[in-house]
């Protein structure tokens, strides 16, 4: 296709965790020359291959994966920075002619990607006080705290970590978090194609991808990552089936108990992922099923791509 790189659109590809979203995102490299950009937090670290199901080297078919294997599992980063080196390797990749295809379920750091989105600073002594605080008097109390400041982000935060960064930045702006949230507005381009399909189906396949996972040698990776600092870091640790089966390595519960609350978290973890891409009205969406599934992606992209072309050649 004979179009300028200035036209190229930013591809995303999301959805819950087990919809193939990754195969798509190939599949759609190798039919409009373009490269991958990992939008999964937790493939991040380097190490943590089969619990994050991270799609092998060999098996990327020669299609050029970004922002996978950057840090150590003692390591941390923000979403704000993965905003500059996402939107660095977009750039990057549009400089060489090539399709720029963001995939991964983590959907605040796809929105930071693909909107404009302003992030506010973090205070690293705020941040520790509101962490202690965190593991003292637990989430409950934190969530109440925040939702006298700030009930919008308190309706939509289920989980500490994020819990804490609301507080912590209503104490540097005195502004809510959630005003840090505006209305959605792609940045450059954009098209969102979400993949979703039988709920029944996707418990089957995420029970089978963790039952795999655990022939694959999960318990041994996560016993292999101890050394490097595993427990001592503050995200990787948390990842899913990682904290389930660091329990099997204490002797605080069974493999086949770790199992099974790894398959019920993953359910959880798909069911939250839905929720957040389903409130993004913008998101094409298909069934991960449909024959026509790569043929049917590939309109979307085609229309974005000549939409964007056109409106080049009218200005």
């Amino acid at each position: 296709m004979s179009v300028e790189a200035a036209t190229l659109p930013l591809v995303a590809i999301v959805g819950p965790t087990g919809s193939g979203k990754s195969e798509l995102a190939l599949q759609l490299a190798e039919q409009f020359n373009g490269e991958a950009i990992n939008a999964d937090s937790m493939q991040f670290y380097r190490g943590m291959d089969i619990g994050t199901a991270k799609l092998p080297p060999q098996d990327r078919r020669g299609i050029p994966h970004h922002l996978m294997d950057f840090l150590g599992v003692r390591e941390d980063t923000t979403v704000a920075a993965f905003q500059r080196m996402a939107r660095d390797a977009v750039a990057d990749i549009r400089s060489r002619g090539r399709l720029p295809i963001l995939v991964g379920g983590s959907g605040l750091y796809v929105r930071a990607a693909v909107d404009i989105l302003e992030f506010p600073g973090t205070d690293q002594h705020v941040r520790a006080a509101l962490e202690s605080e965190l593991e003292s008097v637990g989430q409950p109390a934190l969530l109440a705290r925040l939702a006298e400041v700030d009930p919008i982000s308190a309706l939509r935060i289920n989980d500490g970590k994020r819990v804490v960064r609301a507080l912590e930045v209503h104490a540097l702006t005195g502004r809510p978090f959630s005003s840090f949230m505006p209305e959605r507005q792609y940045l450059t381009p954009t098209v969102q194609i979400g993949l979703n399909g039988d709920r029944a189906e996707l418990h089957q396949r995420l029970a089978a991808r963790v039952h795999i996972m655990v022939e694959d040698g999960l318990l041994a990776e996560v016993q292999s990552l101890i050394p490097q600092g595993l427990r001592e870091g503050r995200t990787a640790h948390k990842a899913l089936g990682y904290q389930q089966f660091l329990r099997v390595i204490d002797g605080t519960s069974t493999l086949e108990t770790a199992t099974e609350e790894t398959i019920v978290a993953t359910r959880q973890f798909a069911r939250r992922q839905l929720t957040w891409f389903r409130a993004d009205p913008r998101v094409k969406w298909l069934d991960w099923a449909q024959p026509d599934l790569g043929s049917a992606a590939a309109a979307l992209v085609n229309a974005t791509w000549m939409s964007q072309a056109q409106g080049n050649t009218d200005t």
